[in-house]
C-alpha cells in the first residue's frame, strides 16, 4: 500500500510539473525566459497537445543514429547506450514515461524528423544546434558542448597542428555521410583527399589501420575512442576548429514539448544530474 502510495504521488508531481512548463505557452513574461521567440498563438497548437499525446501513451520515442560512442550507440542486440541516451531517459522519467529509442541516420535525419508521421517525437545524440536546423525545425538549449577536432594515429601525432597541416596533397581524410562532419570536411578541405564512409564507427579503425590518415570528428567523440585503442591520437583536443552546443531537434508545432524538454535541461543543469553524466562519459562539462 505504501508502496502504490508513494508511486502515485511521485506521478503527480511529475503530471504537476509539466502542467506548470506547458502553461508557460500561454505566458508572455515566462515565455521570454524561457527564451521562446514563437508564441502559441503563432504555431496555432493546443495547449500541451504533444506532451499530452506523449504522457497517454505513456513512451517517450526518441529517433538517435545509434553510430555515436560515446553519446549513441546500438549494440548488436538492439541495446542503446550511451550520454545521449541516459539524458533521453532522464527526460522521459521526469515526464512520467519510459523512453523508447527509434532508428535514424545521419544522411536521413532531417526528412525523418519532417516527415509525418512522425517516426519519433524528437532527435538526440550528437546533433549539433545550427540556424540551419533551426529554420525548419526547432532546437532545445544546449546540453553538451562540442566542437570539430581530428582523430589520427598517435605515431603521426606530431604531424597535425593545424588544419593547415590536415588540408595537404596526400593526406587521406574519412568522414561519416550526411552530416556536419563531412560539410565542415568538403568546405575547408580543398587539397586533402576526403572521402565518405557509411558507418561511422569503424572510421577510428581505419584510420589505425592506416587505410585512412585522419578523421574529422568531434570533440565528444575523440576522446572515447583515444581511450579505447591507443594506436590513436587526438593532437588538437584543446583546440577544436568550431565551438557550438549540441541538443534535442524536433519538428515544429511542438513548442509544449520543446519548453518541457528545456526545463528538463535546466533542472539537470542545476540538480547536478548533467555534470555527474558527463564525468561519467568522460566528457567536458561547460555548464
Amino acid at each position: 500500500m505504501m508502496h502504490s502510495a508513494s508511486k502515485k504521488a511521485k506521478r503527480f508531481t511529475q503530471q504537476l510539473w509539466l502542467l506548470t512548463v506547458v502553461l508557460c505557452l500561454f505566458c508572455p513574461t515566462v515565455m521570454a525566459s524561457c527564451g521562446k521567440d514563437t508564441t502559441a498563438q503563432e504555431a496555432d497548437i493546443p495547449v500541451g497537445r504533444k506532451v499530452t499525446e506523449i504522457v497517454k501513451r505513456g513512451t517517450l520515442l526518441v529517433g538517435t543514429t545509434g553510430d555515436y560512442r560515446p553519446l549513441s550507440f546500438c549494440e548488436s542486440d538492439g541495446t542503446y547506450w550511451g550520454f545521449g541516451i541516459e539524458v533521453a531517459k532522464e527526460m522521459a522519467r521526469r515526464m512520467g514515461v519510459e523512453a523508447t529509442f527509434v532508428k535514424t541516420s545521419w544522411p536521413t535525419l532531417t526528412a525523418d524528423v519532417l516527415t509525418a508521421p512522425q517516426l519519433f517525437d524528437m532527435a538526440m545524440g550528437g546533433i549539433t544546434i545550427t540556424d540551419t536546423r533551426k529554420e525548419t525545425m526547432l532546437m532545445s538549449e544546449g546540453y553538451l558542448a562540442n566542437g570539430k577536432t581530428i582523430l589520427c594515429r598517435a605515431s603521426e601525432s606530431d604531424r597535425y597542428k593545424s588544419l593547415a597541416d590536415i588540408d595537404k596533397p596526400g593526406v587521406r581524410v574519412e568522414v561519416n555521410p550526411g552530416g556536419l562532419n563531412e560539410k565542415f570536411a568538403n568546405e575547408n578541405l580543398k587539397h586533402a583527399t576526403v572521402s565518405v564512409w557509411q558507418k561511422n564507427e569503424e572510421i577510428p579503425s581505419r584510420i589505425a589501420e592506416g587505410k585512412a590518415d585522419v578523421m574529422i570528428t568531434e570533440i565528444t567523440e575523440a576522446p572515447y575512442y583515444v581511450k579505447a585503442d591507443r594506436r590513436l591520437a587526438a593532437p588538437l583536443l584543446s583546440t577544436p576548429f568550431t565551438h557550438g552546443e549540441i541538443g534535442v531537434l524536433m519538428a515544429r508545432g511542438q513548442e509544449d514539448l520543446l519548453l518541457v524538454v528545456n526545463q528538463a535541461i535546466r533542472q539537470m543543469k542545476a540538480d547536478g544530474t548533467l555534470r555527474r553524466l558527463h564525468e561519467k562519459y568522460g566528457l567536458i562539462y561547460h555548464y
